[in-house]
């Protein structure tokens, strides 16, 4: 008797406290991952690794560039936009509609295509008969003074408007040389390499200020690429490469040792 009466009794608990149970049992759900954006130029593309994501594009768009090593690592779900090429309007006319208010984190790597800084390396590379470097060097460094900024603001203001809680992290660029041409084929003296990366540290210094005005943090890789440029051992950096086009870029290991761990510090 006592087991019939207890029947119903138990059928009408399980009946109430069901879902209470397989909530309480259930796996908890897992937390979304935190959103991250990569935007900009060829530095953030991956253009100098040699290995590129078959996207239909032309970016050159790598898994091996620090954006990639970056999400990997913090587990961050990523929106590559950065494209090899690109400069300050292309990247406010094609790459900022990935980001969002619930966007959580933002790098961006752009200036060095709007001061035309692979024409003046190509410039400076013939030898000092044929070539003008130092005009060359000079215009670019007028154009980081007085035109870049600006523009520089401009973006910053943008991406800043479309999400507002995003950590943002400005990505400079290393210093190419060492003071030594080893590459056959390339006539770089040793002075022009010195305003070379002395145009290299304008960029960056234009980029920190721009940075520091919006609030963002800036990624510096000078003192990490110390010893890593052109012609060092290791070297981070490629050198004259064929194709053309992966010729002063950051390799492998400089996306990997150099920007990767520089950039994962400040993108938390």
């Amino acid at each position: 008797m006592l087991v019939r009466r207890l029947v119903p009794l138990v059928a009408t608990l399980a009946a109430l406290l069901g879902p209470a149970l397989v909530a309480a049992t259930a796996a908890p759900a897992q937390a979304a991952a935190p959103t991250y954006v990569a935007l900009g130029d060829s530095y953030a593309s991956g253009l100098g690794t040699r290995s590129y994501i078959d996207d239909g594009t032309s970016c050159k768009r790598s898994t091996l560039a620090y954006p990639k090593l970056v999400a990997a690592a913090r587990g961050y779900a990523l929106s590559f936009k950065a494209c090899s090429g690109a400069t300050v309007s292309t990247v406010s006319g094609s790459q900022l509609g990935a980001l969002g208010s619930g966007t959580d984190f933002v790098s961006i790597s752009v200036g060095g295509n709007d001061a035309g800084f692979a024409d003046v390396l190509t410039e400076c590379a013939q030898p000092g008969w044929a070539s003008d470097c130092d005009s060359a060097v000079d215009g670019a460094q007028a154009y980081i003074r007085n035109t870049l900024p600006g523009r520089l603001s401009t973006l910053y203001a943008a991406i800043d408007s479309r999400s507002p809680s995003a950590r943002v992290v400005v990505v400079g660029y290393p210093r190419v040389f060492m003071g030594e041409d080893c590459n056959a084929g390339t006539f770089f003296s040793p002075a022009e390499q010195t305003r070379l990366n002395a145009t290299a540290d304008q960029l960056n210094a234009r980029l920190s200020t721009a940075a520091a005005n919006r609030g963002f943090a800036f990624a510096n890789p000078t003192s990490r690429f110390t010893g890593h440029a052109v012609c060092d051992d290791p070297e981070w950096l490629n050198g004259l490469s064929n194709p053309i086009a992966e010729s002063y870029h950051p390799n492998r290991a400089g996306h990997s040792s150099g920007l990767a761990p520089l950039v994962s510090g400040l993108l938390r």
